[in-house]
């Protein structure tokens, strides 16, 4: 079946933005993250100043892949809303499902690469998780009722965000054959179990 023509504009937006990911992760490398332009930037890849900006709101973004407006998101967090069940499987659900379309792994190395020739880009990286974050539990408030609904969202995020960051500690640095979601699997149990179990203590 031939793909729709929304499909392929995604595609070719896909594609214009990871060139441009690309070559400013190539230029990082070669001069330093001040040594070049956006300008030259998109010359490098044949764009317009203002394409780029349809696409990245910084040359920091430009260098993680923090696209603007991502429709794969749009759609990931659209089920997310429309889902009815436990919110906390639903919310770990949305992290694998994000991790498997998005495959954070295989951009780490070399993004760790780059933030140890250019120690400045850490805090454009915390800034954006921080931004991540705060979309995440605007995103899980939707769903709730009843009191103290913006810390109850919170401590779900941020309880799920240290899940996945354990599971990408075994993926990256100690070679898990295992999947994603085998390994978050694996730890909700775990996580489940602690706060189930009121544990008395003599």
């Amino acid at each position: 079946m031939e793909p729709s023509a929304e499909s392929l504009r995604e595609r070719r937006r896909r594609e214009t933005a990871d060139a441009l990911t690309a070559t400013a992760r190539r230029l990082t490398s070669e001069q330093g993250f001040t040594g070049f332009t956006i300008d030259e930037l998109c010359a490098e890849v044949g764009v317009s100043r203002r394409t780029f900006f349809n696409y990245f709101a910084s040359k920091e973004h430009a260098v993680f892949g923090f696209t603007a407006n991502d429709p794969r998101s749009e759609v990931l967090d659209a089920e997310f809303l429309a889902r009815d069940g436990d919110l906390l499987t639903d919310f770990v659900e949305l992290s694998v499902r994000r991790f498997e379309v998005f495959n954070p792994i295989s951009d780490a190395r070399p993004m760790f690469a780059l933030i140890d020739q250019e120690p400045r880009l850490l805090k454009s990286l915390f800034d954006q998780l921080g931004e991540n974050e705060r979309r995440d539990r605007e995103l899980i408030a939707r769903r709730m009722t009843g009191d103290d609904v913006d810390l109850r969202a919170e401590v779900l995020v941020h309880c799920v965000g240290a899940l996945v960051r354990m599971c990408m500690d075994q993926l990256l640095h100690h070679d898990s054959p295992e999947d994603i979601r085998d390994l978050m699997a694996q730890r909700l149990d775990v996580a489940r179990s602690f706060f189930a179990t009121t544990q008395k203590v003599d």
